[in-house]
């Protein structure tokens, strides 16, 4: 173990040079944020227990937050490209902080309801304003490590989150509340000090129509659309570990203390294997990394209609993991390349709204055909939504390619990985 940390700790390194200082503010406000992620993964837990709802009213106010993410993609992305990254940012930080405080004083029902689709909504904006900042200031050919570092540190500051949040929530839910505010408020903190403005100045003619908010072009673009339905359907593969997952495998017998232990596989193996991968990927096409992503993740899903065994689960997770670390700095970076920059948010958030929309849908999906069909089914469906996702990214590959070399032809700024 320790020669494998100090082999991690040569790698971060090696991977984190050159990257600019504007990056790095990010990247620390990042895991100040995520240090105190404690709200969303006990939402539900504190509405039943501290708030007395039944679980279909909690699940109705978890759903109330996960569409506020939804919007969040489309408005956050359009405001960091009209009225720029940094004031996106301190908007969302700042305004997302009073959001949580908001729910944690709640008491009404309504009041619960409406705090929670504003946490939703404003806590969130700020993510495709990161995400679009760092494509600013990242040179093309760093984007890949650089968006990879950052998915590495989400997941060390979840991880360090979630027990952090069990020790604090002996002094009171509302402990956990404000201490996610705080944190976020830091990250705004964080930017309002030393992350400048970097979004790019274009001609006039070249700007987005400030009339229109959100803005939809992402959706307009028909590239960018055949590279997005496969994200999608990975993402409703990806999300059921959030209901069906949990549900299926205790309901097996298997207890709550041992799938924890098992879902922890995920969040070590992303610590300890993403600085390594991402070397790997740089080498690769991209559509084929996509297409490794998202088969993984239909076969590691699908591994879990075999049952509720320990070790089998445990495969399953590694499985999955492996196509979740492939997926997430690659994507990215082809979402950067397709945007133009002066709309680079707006793409980063349609994205982002992938990823919410998935966390609105696959619960309510999953349970219904776990229900109706059972485990075999739900696993199994999994397993078919990701290869069929992984063929459609080598089948979309060519279109992206030509469209690439057709950009590279008029734009600098674009990576020279291929896809």
């Amino acid at each position: 173990m320790k020669h494998l940390l100090g082999r991690l700790g040569s790698e971060l390194r090696a991977t984190a040079g050159g990257l600019p200082s504007t990056y790095w503010y990010l990247w620390t406000g990042t895991l100040v944020n995520r240090l105190g992620a404690f709200v969303v993964p006990f939402l539900a837990l504190y509405l039943t227990r501290e708030r007395g709802f039944r679980v279909e009213e909690a699940g109705l106010v978890v759903s109330l937050h996960g569409a506020g993410g939804v919007l969040a993609g489309l408005v956050g992305g359009t405001l960091s490209d009209r009225v720029g990254r940094r004031r996106t940012l301190l908007a969302g930080l700042w305004l997302g902080s009073a959001a949580m405080l908001s729910l944690g004083f709640s008491r009404a029902t309504w009041h619960i309801c409406v705090s929670a689709f504003l946490l939703g909504l404003l806590g969130e904006l700020y993510r495709p304003a990161v995400s679009a900042a760092i494509a600013d200031v990242v040179r093309p050919e760093d984007r890949p490590r650089a968006y990879g570092l950052l998915y590495w540190v989400v997941n060390v500051g979840f991880s360090i989150a979630l027990p952090l949040a069990g020790l604090a929530s002996r002094f009171g839910f509302l402990t956990l509340f404000v201490a996610d505010a705080c944190t976020t408020f830091l990250y705004g903190l964080i930017v309002w000090w030393k992350v400048p403005e970097t979004r790019p100045t274009v001609p006039t003619a070249q700007a987005a129509p400030s009339h229109r908010l959100p803005s939809l072009a992402p959706f307009r673009d028909t590239v960018f659309l055949a590279f997005a339905l496969p994200i999608l359907l990975t993402a409703l593969v990806f999300t059921q570990l959030n209901v069906t997952l949990p549900l299926d495998l205790t309901s097996q017998g298997m207890s709550p203390a041992t799938f924890g232990t098992v879902l922890a596989m995920n969040g070590v193996l992303i610590v300890l294997l993403q600085p390594f991968v991402g070397r790997a990927l740089a080498t690769m096409r991209r559509a084929t990394a996509l297409a490794w992503a998202s088969g993984l993740t239909g076969l590691g899903f699908g591994m879990h209609a075999l049952g509720a065994n320990v070790g089998l689960a445990t495969l399953a997770v590694v499985v999955w993991t492996l196509g979740e670390i492939a997926q997430a700095p690659v994507a990215s970076t082809v979402v950067a390349d397709l945007a133009p920059a002066e709309q680079r948010g707006t793409y980063q958030g349609a994205y982002y709204m992938l990823w919410a929309l998935s966390s609105c849908i696959s619960p309510t999906l999953g349970s219904w055909v776990l229900g109706h069909f059972g485990s075999k089914v739900l696993w199994g469906g999994s397993l078919g939504l990701g290869l069929f996702a992984a063929g459609w990214h080598l089948a979309i590959a060519d279109a992206r390619r030509r469209r690439m070399e057709t950009l590279r032809l008029t734009r600098t700024e674009l990576s020279t990985t291929l896809d």
